[in-house]
């Protein structure tokens, strides 16, 4: 997970984010980016993950929790 903000600023097309960021607060925030975010985590940490799952994690830190929790 040490490059995990990197990545995921990254796929929401933004230079840098927080940990505490809402997800639904980015402009690039829709089904093509959850769809990334959803090949991501499946590719780089043998992690499955569905958009209601993502969606409900809500902000960054979110998701980084519910990816380690299925590690």
């Amino acid at each position: 997970m040490e490059n995990f903000q990197s990545s995921i600023a990254e796929l929401l097309e933004e230079e840098s984010i927080e940990l505490s960021d809402e997800l639904h607060s980015f402009d690039a925030w829709d089904s093509l980016t959850i769809l990334s975010i959803i090949a991501f985590c499946d590719s780089e940490y043998n992690v499955p993950l569905s958009a209601e799952e993502i969606d409900e994690s809500g902000t960054v830190l979110g998701l980084k929790e519910l990816i380690e929790s299925k590690m």
